[in-house]
């Protein structure tokens, strides 16, 4: 067990340990990193440090636990006391997988990582490749979204903590499914943060959508760009988790030569080659900056993926009809067509929400489909809608397979939010539960602000700090197999299955991507190799010209349709794939 302390408090005169009940003072070495050795430990100590002076410990910045939370003591953890089963697991990466986005505290009633265990074999039996958890590092309160955490390296304790968590990806391999863990580098929480107590991680003068930047390229931020690569490590060391997701990567403010985001996946490289299996990193980012997923040998970051929310604003856009804020420029056929042959709808193009250009294009030469990750829904597009409506909420089962067959049918990585594949009448709302009544007070006020450009009623805004706003987005699980709930969940099980068996739909080569369109008549057929894939937007039959032979075949449709020599008739809001 661990014997030695080590915190990093550049600024400080002194540091003392509060370890098991004990004061012991830390000495200065070099760095600003003070240290300490405690007698070894046969069990798990509570422990903190006291800075300054000061009557009152925090925990540590590198807290494994925090039993009793962010503003108490913390708990020493050894991750390598877990007996693992998963050697077998071998990681796909991302070629021809599809992601299953999972909150953990909303998945089941228990809202647990050990709950979500027993619901592994109902994904395998879906078709996932791997499940996404959003983050789960420490934050203050109970339930929350988890991008409010202040303590990086532990693992919230209403989940399970730690333990709970190795159990879980070590269940998920042996079930054979991958999991990518969903970080947070940009910012931290508003409640619980004690880091610049300790030294500058975060800059004063540059900020983000949540507050002061983290200090990347500032006085000293040597150590705290050492902080975050040392947690990307943990997760993959530690916790065997397969990827990461890194939230908002256009809020890492780095002017440095190396950017952040090229150390970390260097380091994540290093890592992989030392453990012998593959790792990766995906960006969230609105930039439509393909240099994320550029390789580093030819001037780019080097990240595995990326998210495009151009994908998700043209199929929401043509599913649904909504076309205020930043869906505007999307309410087309042809952006939908766009996207799926570019990869991004801006790319350098005027962008009327941002009131500027945005973006750059793909390399179609050096860039595949695979490194952009795409939905028709996910945590952000419906919790940050005013009521958290999911698409269910307003269309019926032919304009959801419709949907469906649209984002499994793409030559991108497609992500299903939890609860997407049975279209879930339950909403997934944003929910906070701040002990301080102040800063739960501020956080209402500020959701109501955040929709005044989308031009969404504040009456229907549910507040975040109300128990039933969390409550009320949890999956229902007794709907699963009802009525067009276990339609559709049949639809996705069987959509899967067909993306993993048929050669043309697993190609990852956006050249070989051919789109047809017709924008009166709003049909679009996409072309992939001798597979195509006929898409119905209208509430009325169309005749789809799909040049494929009169040996054309049906491998899936979401209601019966007719084939006319090079024609097929689709229903209102049908879809088909074909063969030739």
């Amino acid at each position: 067990m661990r014997t030695n302390f080590d915190v990093w408090a550049p600024k400080a005169g002194t540091v003392t340990l509060l370890a098991d009940g004990r004061h012991l003072s830390m000495t200065r070495g070099e760095n600003g990193w003070w240290h300490v050795q405690h007698a070894e430990l046969t069990e798990d100590i509570d422990y903190g440090y006291l800075i300054d002076g000061a009557e009152t410990p925090v925990p540590d910045p590198r807290s494994r636990r925090q039993p009793q939370g962010v503003h108490a003591l913390s708990r020493t953890f050894d991750p390598d006391l877990y007996q693992w089963h998963d050697s077998g697991w071998v990681s796909p990466g991302l070629d021809g997988s599809a992601i299953y986005e999972m909150h953990v505290g909303t998945f089941t009633p228990e809202g647990t990582l050990d709950a979500a265990i027993g619901r592994l074999d109902y994904l395998v039996d879906l078709g996932v490749r791997y499940v996404e958890l959003l983050p789960v590092n420490a934050f203050n309160g109970t339930h929350n979204w988890g991008y409010d955490g202040v303590l990086w390296y532990a693992v919230q304790e209403t989940y399970g903590g730690p333990e709970a968590y190795q159990r879980f990806v070590d269940a998920a391999h042996q079930a054979g499914l991958g999991v990518i863990q969903d970080v947070v580098y940009n910012h931290l929480g508003p409640s619980g943060n004690y880091l610049p107590m300790f030294g500058p991680y975060l800059t004063e003068g540059k900020s983000n959508t949540w507050g002061d930047s983290v200090n990347l390229d500032g006085p000293l931020s040597d150590v705290v760009r050492e902080y975050i690569v040392d947690n990307v490590l943990m997760w993959f060391r530690d916790y065997h988790v397969d990827g990461l997701r890194l939230d908002a990567v256009h809020a890492l403010h780095d002017e440095r030569a190396v950017h952040i985001l090229e150390e970390m996946a260097a380091a994540t490289d290093d890592c992989a080659e030392a453990l012998g299996k593959p790792l990766f990193l995906i960006a969230e980012s609105d930039l439509n900056n393909p240099r994320l997923i550029t390789g580093r040998k030819v001037n780019g970051y080097g990240l595995a993926g990326q998210w495009s929310d151009d994908f998700h604003h043209a199929a929401h856009t043509n599913l649904t009809g909504e076309n205020g804020g930043y869906y505007e420029d999307f309410d087309s056929i042809a952006a939908l067509a766009k996207v799926l042959q570019e990869g991004f709808f801006h790319n350098g193009t005027f962008s009327t929400f941002r009131e500027r250009s945005h973006g750059r294009p793909l390399d179609k030469d050096v860039v595949t489909a695979r490194q952009l990750v795409t939905a028709i829904q996910n945590h952000d597009q419906i919790g940050n809608r005013a009521a958290g409506d999911r698409l269910s909420a307003s269309l019926g089962y032919d304009q959801l397979a419709l949907g469906a067959v649209l984002s499994l049918a793409s030559p991108f990585t497609p992500m299903l939010f939890m609860g997407e594949e049975f279209g879930a009448s339950t909403p997934w709302q944003f929910f906070t539960s701040h002990p301080e009544p102040e800063l739960g007070k501020a956080t209402a006020e500020g959701r109501l602000k955040e929709f005044e450009r989308m031009g969404w009623d504040p009456d229907t805004v549910p507040n975040p700090q109300d128990p039933s706003t969390f409550t009320n987005s949890k999956l229902d699980w007794s709907e699963v197999e009802e009525g067009d709930h276990g339609r559709l969940l049949e639809l996705y099980r069987r959509l899967l299955a067909l993306r993993r068996e048929t050669p043309d739909l697993m190609d990852p080569d956006l050249r070989n991507v051919r789109v047809d369109y017709d924008e009166v008549g709003r049909w679009l057929v996409m072309q992939r190799g001798s597979t195509a894939v006929a898409l119905n937007f209208a509430d009325t039959p169309r005749e789809v010209p799909v040049p494929l032979g009169t040996q054309a075949r049906v491998l899936l449709e979401t209601s019966p349709v007719e084939l006319y020599g090079d024609a097929v008739q689709l229903p209102a809001y049908g879809a088909a794939i074909l063969a030739g």
